[in-house]
């Protein structure tokens, strides 16, 4: 069920920004579950089983960039988050949503962590650009695979994010690299990018400001994982 939250002021940005994001995010809501209901009501209209097999899946699809969008929405509050489970979940929406069908597997190697809202949304935020960045340009028209690992450093989070394609020492510094660079600064944190002809990374490193809780590594394979 598509389930997209308005988002709601937040207290660092100015009232016209809360009013564009928050009549963006309302828009998104109302176009995906206008299409979604279209879908359903062409499939119910259709007599033939295999066409509304397709369309089901055409629903799934959309759904799931639904839940691309809900990860990424910004935090109403600023509350502790576990942030392995949220990146899980951000990782799985995407892989669902944009590489499993072009044969890009993605795999994740959490950590226990918690972070505060605001700081694990930045942080979703870099993760899904340089995901992004990876599959239009690291592996051309084949497969690959992108791996996402987040780790615990006791006095800051570091999260590394590598490809195994040979093209994205070819990307030129845009719009989506200079949003990645503010949302680092934002964190107080750094990030470099290493390139080759074996693959690409990219590493993010921020302070935990006393929010984290260490423990034992998870590696997860999110291609073809069911759904939540």
């Amino acid at each position: 069920m598509l389930n997209l939250t308005e988002i709601k002021p937040c207290d660092e940005l100015p009232t016209a920004e809360h009013l564009l994001l928050q009549e963006l995010t309302h828009r998104i809501n109302n176009e995906l579950a206008s299409t979604i209901g279209f879908v359903r009501l062409t499939a119910a209209q259709s007599t033939n089983s295999e066409v509304k097999a397709v369309l089901e899946r055409v629903i799934q699809h959309i759904n799931d960039f639904a839940r691309i969008y809900r990860a990424l929405q910004m935090p109403v509050d600023d509350g502790w988050i576990d942030a392995a489970k949220y990146l899980r979940e951000l990782c799985r929406s995407i892989s669902r949503a944009k590489l499993q069908h072009r044969g890009i597997d993605l795999v994740l190697i959490e950590s226990d962590l918690q972070l505060s809202a605001s700081r694990c949304w930045r942080l979703g935020m870099i993760v899904s650009e340089l995901i992004a960045n990876a599959s239009r340009h690291a592996f051309g028209g084949g497969g690959g695979t992108i791996q996402v690992e987040l780790l615990d450093r006791d006095d800051f989070v570091q999260c590394t994010i590598t490809d195994d394609g040979t093209g994205s020492h070819n990307i030129r510094p845009g719009q989506g690299l200079r949003i990645i660079r503010s949302l680092a600064g934002d964190l107080g944190g750094t990030i470099e990018h290493f390139s080759g002809n074996t693959g690409t990374r990219t590493i993010l490193c921020f302070p935990l400001q006393g929010a984290g809780v260490g423990g034992a590594q998870t590696c997860l394979n999110l291609t073809g994982a069911g759904t939540a």
